[in-house]
């Protein structure tokens, strides 16, 4: 992806949706990767690198569930971004190890192994679906070729549950799906490209749903992420504006409310390399 046709995000929406992404997010896949992490030699501070690091909160989630001395390369086209994820980062491991922090500007659909020789792991979040399939496998190669676990996280699966229901509700997020495959992006279909294309490269990949929960208390969010859901779907089908504005109007008042629900599907994705010095099951069964 270069950065020209990169999706930028406001910071003020990535900070809206960071308490529900770190909600969301699959702790189950911690295990494994730690036990994987664990092989590396001790002492030494294990690079990691947050593509599409947006305003850092991956980082913020992940550095301090991880033990020993970190260093954290940010990756991002977006130099104000950059800026205030490194401001915002933490300096403290599980264990009390210290986190650093460089910064990365460039395009993300051109990394290779090279650009992650020494890696720990390779880590984003909700980067996934807006990747080509050429670039998913690229990004697969690129981590094979470099032997580092990849933890991509928050990828959309392309389902959302409303309650109360609403009969448009399906419609629309049938455009939306479709918006979101626009100009050869994978969309809801990035987690089962991305699965195939790390297997090839020899990984174990394993996946673990980590829906949005919104409910009453994260109306605001609720509604922001209506008015994006309800937008793309027009843009992509502009016959359904008529009926999309008294749709949107409609649920931005429930949500106002406090009387819906809303669940956005994502889905978080693991892959380990083959180990050096494999066990048994390598942390996965």
């Amino acid at each position: 992806m270069t950065t020209t046709d990169t999706p930028h995000y406001a910071p003020e929406w990535l900070e809206l949706r960071e308490g529900a992404d770190a909600a969301a997010r699959a702790p189950e896949l911690l295990v494994p990767l730690r036990d994987r992490l664990a092989e590396a030699a001790e002492g030494t501070a294990r690079v990691i690198h947050d593509l599409g690091c947006g305003t850092g909160s991956l980082g913020r989630w992940l550095a301090p569930r991880l033990e020993g001395p970190q260093e954290w390369v940010l990756h991002d086209h977006d130099p104000a971004l950059l800026e205030l994820a490194a401001e915002r980062a933490p300096r403290t491991a599980a264990d009390g190890g210290p986190v650093t922090v460089r910064t990365h500007r460039g395009d993300l659909g051109s990394l290779t192994a090279d650009d992650l020789a020494g890696a720990a792991l390779v880590t984003a979040s909700a980067l996934l679906d807006v990747l080509t399939a050429e670039e998913v496998e690229g990004l697969a190669a690129a981590c094979a070729g470099a032997g580092c676990p990849v933890l991509l996280a928050l990828s959309v699966a392309g389902r959302v549950e409303l309650t109360p229901g609403d009969p448009l509700d399906e419609e629309i997020a049938e455009a939306f799906n479709d918006h979101q495959r626009r100009s050869g992006m994978l969309g809801p279909d990035a987690v089962a490209v991305a699965s195939e294309a790390f297997a090839r490269h020899g990984a174990t990949v394993r996946t673990h749903a980590s829906p949005w929960l919104l409910g009453a208390g994260e109306s605001a969010l609720a509604a922001e992420w209506l008015r994006g859901w309800v937008g793309a779907a027009v843009e992509h089908r502009p016959e359904l504006a008529p009926r999309a504005e008294t749709y949107l109007r409609r649920r931005l008042a429930e949500a106002a409310a406090g009387g819906l629900r809303v669940v956005v599907h994502h889905d978080d994705l693991l892959a380990l390399p083959r180990p050096v010095h494999p066990g048994p099951t390598d942390g996965l069964s």
